[in-house]
């Protein structure tokens, strides 16, 4: 039989402890049996405390862990079809969780963040002008298109700075203490939720090349303002997130006062139900709230690292042993 890896770690690490230090080795083994597959956003009276694959144990945790199949492991199977399975980690939210989400803002202090914010409400304004969402009746398809453009988007922030930070960290051949993991994740998670939504709703060729457009745009001045000032990229995106969850949160309120009905009932596409563990039966009322609190996890992820400096530690990837050992983490590197 083979030994669980939390369990092979934790008797390895203890017998290098004279070439390692012993604290760090027990830091480690704590926090690969605390970081353990999650619940499933379910309902009320499923019990969704246990975990369908209790052996796989990831060690990035910017997301609550969840219980995909590992790369290199068995197939995930629904009765006798196959069911494709995101190996990535990424967030599994519990239904206290989505309903929880609050609209926040990061009041801004100083010129950068004037900066990232001036610019997001503008894009907003002119997104909003060019594509008449405020305008006419609110409608499904005028709301999908609306999420697949954001998210075509909302995809590259994230993998152009874990781009460049796995650059930059081959270049000074250093550690980068956690923000590419993050970052990636990130970016992994905005484009599920484009092609979610592109299962609702394929768009036309004309959009298609509007995205090509805006991805080619984007990217480049994305990348170029990365380059010279990285913590207003990341308060931009603070700022693009908390827009993300206002939308989200105006789309759950027409569903709820009958303004997108439909979505109340209609069930969640498959590739959702599988990617966010969501329940069998689940709406695309429960897809809205899982997206909108992804938003709300982003939004509050790059807030955080916009006021760290680049060489700081990223402290997303202690949430899973902080409650644990706050005491006995890793320290800061000296300033």
């Amino acid at each position: 039989m083979l030994r669980s890896p939390v369990m092979t770690l934790c008797t390895v690490l203890p017998r290098a402890s004279s070439q390692l230090a012993g604290q760090k080795a027990s830091i480690v083994c704590m926090a690969m049996r605390a970081i353990q597959p999650k619940r499933m956003l379910s309902s009320a009276g499923s019990d969704s405390s246990k975990p369908t694959h209790p052996k796989i144990v990831h060690d990035m945790a910017h997301f609550k862990t969840s219980s995909n199949k590992h790369p290199l492991g068995i197939e995930k199977l629904s009765g006798e079809k196959e069911v494709w399975s995101n190996p990535m980690q990424h967030s599994v939210w519990t239904e206290e969780e989505v309903t929880s989400v609050q609209k926040t803002h990061v009041e801004t202090e100083g010129l950068a963040d004037k900066i990232a914010l001036g610019a997001v409400k503008a894009a907003r304004w002119g997104f909003d002008t060019l594509s008449m969402y405020k305008y006419g009746e609110l409608t499904t398809a005028k709301v999908i298109n609306r999420a697949i453009f954001l998210e075509t988007v909302a995809g590259v922030p994230g993998m152009t700075a874990g781009m460049l930070r796995h650059l930059r960290s081959l270049r000074r051949m250093d550690r980068d203490h956690g923000w590419i993991h993050t970052l990636l994740e990130e970016a992994e998670n905005e484009r599920m939720h484009l092609l979610t939504f592109v299962k609702m709703r394929q768009p036309g060729p004309v959009f298609r090349w509007t995205v090509v457009a805006a991805q080619g745009v984007f990217m480049n001045l994305f990348f170029m303002a990365y380059l010279v000032n990285p913590k207003i990229c990341h308060r931009f995106v603070g700022y693009l997130e908390e827009e993300a969850v206002k939308t989200y949160t105006d789309i759950i309120a027409a569903i709820d006062d009958g303004r997108l009905a439909e979505w109340k009932t209609q069930p969640a596409p498959e590739i959702a139900i599988d990617y966010w563990h969501m329940r069998p039966d689940a709406t695309v009322r429960d897809l809205m709230l899982a997206v909108r609190a992804d938003e709300a996890n982003h939004r509050d992820v790059n807030h955080t690292l916009a006021s760290l400096k680049p060489d700081e530690v990223n402290p997303y990837i202690f949430e899973h042993t902080e409650h644990l050992a706050p005491k006995q983490l890793p320290p800061q590197p000296a300033q």
